[in-house]
């Protein structure tokens, strides 16, 4: 199951930026190990070698010019490995000599691609986007014709850097979780293996050994995204209390369930304080929680979340079911499916686009797109035969002006429904 030379479709959309004038800053943003390297890697290697220099902040003592540069020879800093303000603004200042020498070069694609500064783990640096926004608006100012692209691995300090300092400075381009039809093009995966064992790229190859399989989702997925993405770089007050509620998400993926009657579950924590940890958990890329469909905010954050995690892996490593046991159990086996949709529908809706549940009384559909004005009701159809869609029927009566999909249906398969993003659903 490898694919060393695919490339993802977000990696296309940053090659067409990187051959424009420069103008902004460019963010690859996104949940841990989904490849936001790799795929800045392959780009680059698209170019001539001596027009971009890849610098890695969690490796300073690294040779500056060590990913491919024609030009310069590079120097090894020996000094503190830990990265700071002074030596971010060695690395940049260096660039800046590269990108002028590239300019000044007589190779034949010098005046069509801009140099390119590749800062990866930016996050590292204290105070990283001040810094950045200073060492940008320099740059900008002399007329240094670079091109800069940013990477992170904690989706939240990044966010946070890009909302305190540089706005209007940037464009965000999204690698999220590894959709179906990227998993089966890169990886050979079928539908029942991306339901089972979700779209984490880096674990594709170990789905025949299902105990080594969950150890690496665990232990290089799980376990850092927590300890690196959430307790380092937020206050949490009980780390236990949200290990334990991610834990709980996971196996309720899919549920709606009342936060006042998690906190008796877990013995401990305010419901503003779990909905704070979930909102964490969100922003890492793991788990979230979907509001109800109200039609009013207020109505909306008064109402119990329903669960949903935001990569199968997620669900399936903490579960007791193997492969054959999950197909087997047609329950287990929904749930499953039903989280595959809601993840899918989370990490492909846009700034535009909000995923809902509703439910009213013993009438529920399991998801509603809503978007720009227009909605969607989604139920997902995973057994044979024929059955009823009350919650679907009752929505749809409420609100006429809402598409209506049943997925899992010979009209709509499910395999089908996982190839479109959110926002095509409303249309």
């Amino acid at each position: 199951m490898d694919s060393p030379a695919y490339q993802r479709p977000v990696g296309l959309a940053l090659s067409t930026r990187l051959s424009e004038p420069p103008r902004q800053l460019q963010i690859l943003a996104g949940p841990r190990q989904v490849g936001k390297t790799t795929l800045v890697q392959q780009v680059l290697d698209e170019r001539p070698a001596a027009s971009y220099l890849f610098i890695a902040a969690d490796n300073p003592r690294r040779p500056r010019a060590s990913v491919h540069s024609e030009i310069a020879t590079g120097t090894v800093d020996d000094r503190d490995t830990r990265p700071t303000a002074s030596w971010l603004q060695e690395q940049w200042q260096w660039a800046e000599r590269l990108a002028l020498a590239w300019d000044t070069s007589k190779h034949p694609a010098s005046e069509a691609l801009p140099f390119v500064l590749v800062l990866d783990e930016i996050q590292l640096i204290a105070q990283w986007s001040s810094h950045v926004k200073g060492l940008w608006d320099g740059a900008r100012a002399l007329g240094v014709r670079m091109h800069v692209v940013l990477l992170g691995s904690a989706p939240l300090l990044v966010q946070q850097g890009l909302n305190e300092s540089l706005t209007g400075r940037y464009e965000l381009l999204r690698a999220g979780h590894w959709s179906f039809a990227e998993m089966n093009d890169a990886f050979g995966f079928t539908l029942e293996q991306y339901i089972h064992f979700g779209g984490y790229p880096g674990s594709a190859a170990l789905v025949r050994d299902e105990a080594r399989w969950r150890a690496y989702v665990r232990d290089a997925l799980i376990e850092p995204s927590i300890e690196r993405d959430v307790l380092a770089m937020a206050r949490v007050d009980s780390p236990a209390m949200l290990r334990r509620l991610f834990e709980l998400g996971c196996d309720y993926s899919a549920q709606i369930v009342a936060l006042a009657n998690v906190s008796r579950t877990l013995g401990q924590g305010h419901t503003l304080t779990l909905a704070h940890h979930l909102t964490l958990l969100g922003h890492a890329g793991l788990l979230t929680g979907l509001q109800k469909y109200a039609g009013q905010t207020i109505r909306q954050r008064g109402s119990p979340p329903k669960f949903q995690v935001l990569n199968n892996a997620l669900m399936t490593a903490g579960s007791t079911y193997g492969f054959s046991e999950a197909r087997a159990d047609r329950s287990h086996w929904g749930r499953l499916a039903e989280s595959a949709v809601g993840a899918h529908l989370v990490n492909t809706a846009d700034a535009d686009t909000r995923l809902h549940y509703w439910r009213e009384g013993s009438t529920e559909v399991d998801f509603v797109i809503e978007r720009r004005g227009a909605l969607a009701a989604v139920e997902i159809k995973t057994g044979a035969g024929v059955a009823k869609h009350s919650g679907l029927d009752e929505f749809c009566r409420r609100h006429p002006e809402a598409r209506r999909w049943l997925v899992g249906s010979d009209e709509l398969p499910l395999g089908e429904f996982l190839r479109q993003d959110a926002a095509y659903w409303t249309r």
